[in-house]
C-alpha cells in the first residue's frame, strides 16, 4: 500500500476574553507575581465564561482552522478532540462539536491523553489519512481547566487556563508533512498527576466533593523531574526516527507548562529561544490545548514558513507523553 504525505493545512486558535492574572492570585491564595514568574514564567491566564463549555471553545478554533485550510465544513471526514474536561461523560466533546460545526459527514470521537492528547490526536489522524481511509481530519485540543482547579491550592492554581487550537490534516506534496511519530506512556506515574473524583473508580458523592476529589491534584516537584528527563528524550527520538538531527529542527513547539521545562529542552536541543515557540506566559497551562494555540500563534507570526521543520513535543498525566516531527 502506498502511503500519501499527510500534513497540517489550516490552524486556528481560541482563548476567552477573561484574564486572570497574577495580581488577582494574590488576593485569592498565598503567592505573589514575582514567585509564579520565576517558578513557571506564567503572568497570566485565561477563564472560560460561565456559560461556556470545552465544546464552545473547540467550534471557535474549529471555524478558524477549517477557513484556513480552505475548505468546506461538509469536506471534514473526522473530528478528533483531545481534552480531560469534555463538556460531559457521553456524548463525546467531538461529537457536540460535530454538530455545531453541522459537520454531517464526519465520524466523531474523543481522545484522552491529558498534555499529550493534541499530539496523540495527530498520530491517529495521520495514519488514517495516510492510509486512504479519510482525506480531511480535524483535530482539536480543547481544555476548561479552571472548572477541575482549586483555587483554594497555591501549587495548581497558578498553573492552569482555558483554551482551543484546532489544526486541519491532509495529503500534502511529497517530502512535506509528518516525518515522525513518537508516542510513550508509564501508568505507573499515574497518581503524580490526577483528577481522582467522577469516574468509576469514585463516583460522584458528596464526600467526594467535600473533599476536593474532582480538582487537579499534582506531586510538582516528581512531575517536574519526569518532565525535563521525557522532553528531550522524546524530542530526539523523534527526529532520531526521520532520520533528522537537531540541527535540522527550525521550530520548537512544545507544551507549555513550565518556562524552565522548555529551557531544559532548548537545552538538551541546543537551540537558541529564538527557535521555540513561547506563550505560557500569556495563557498558562492549557493541557491538550497549549500546543494547537502555540502553533497557531506562531503562523499568525509569521514565525513558520514553507519548508520548516517544525517538532512538536508534549508530556502529560498518565503519564504519557508524544513528539512529532513535520516538514510544514
Amino acid at each position: 500500500m502506498k502511503l500519501h504525505p499527510v500534513g497540517i493545512i489550516g490552524t486556528g486558535k481560541y482563548v476567552p476574553d477573561r484574564i486572570l492574572s497574577n495580581q488577582e492570585l494574590e488576593q485569592m491564595v498565598e503567592t505573589n507575581d514575582e514567585w509564579i514568574v520565576t517558578r513557571t514564567g506564567i503572568r497570566e491566564r485565561r477563564l472560560a465564561a460561565a456559560e461556556q463549555a470545552t465544546s464552545d471553545l473547540a467550534y471557535q478554533a474549529s471555524l478558524k482552522a477549517i477557513d484556513a485550510a480552505g475548505i468546506a465544513i461538509e469536506d471534514i471526514d473526522l473530528i478528533i478532540v483531545s481534552t480531560i474536561t469534555p463538556d460531559t461523560f457521553f456524548p463525546s466533546t467531538a461529537c457536540l462539536l460535530q454538530e455545531k460545526l453541522g459537520a454531517k459527514k464526519a465520524a466523531a470521537f474523543d481522545l484522552s491523553a491529558a498534555c499529550s492528547g493534541f499530539i496523540y490526536g495527530l498520530a491517529t489522524a495521520s495514519n488514517m489519512i495516510a492510509t486512504g481511509m479519510y482525506k480531511h481530519v480535524l483535530v482539536v485540543g480543547a481544555e476548561t481547566l479552571s472548572r477541575i482547579t482549586d483555587y483554594t491550592d497555591r501549587n495548581t492554581c497558578i498553573l492552569f487556563g482555558d483554551g482551543a487550537g484546532a489544526v486541519v490534516l491532509g495529503q500534502v506534496e511529497e517530502g512535506r508533512g509528518f516525518k515522525s511519530f513518537e508516542l510513550g506512556a508509564d501508568g505507573g506515574g499515574g497518581d503524580l498527576l490526577k483528577v481522582s473524583g467522577g469516574g468509576s473508580r469514585m463516583p460522584s458523592t458528596a464526600e467526594s466533593v467535600a473533599s476536593k476529589q474532582h480538582y487537579i491534584h499534582m506531586a510538582g516537584n516528581e512531575v517536574f523531574k519526569f518532565a525535563v528527563r521525557i522532553m528531550g528524550n522524546a524530542a530526539e527520538e523523534a527526529l532520531r526516527k526521520a532520520g533528522m538531527s537537531k540541527e535540522d529542527i527550525n521550530l520548537l513547539v512544545p507544551h507549555q507548562a513550565n518556562v524552565r521545562i522548555i529551557q531544559s529542552a532548548l537545552n538538551r536541543l541546543d537551540l537558541s529561544e529564538e527557535k521555540c515557540m513561547v506563550n505560557l506566559d500569556k495563557y498558562g497551562n492549557m493541557s491538550a490545548a497549549s500546543i494547537p494555540v502555540a502553533l497557531a500563534e506562531a503562523v499568525e507570526q509569521g514565525r513558520v514558513n514553507d519548508g520548516d521543520c517544525l517538532v512538536f513535543v508534549g508530556f502529560g498525566g498518565g503519564l504519557t507523553w508524544g513528539a512529532s516531527v513535520l516538514i510544514w
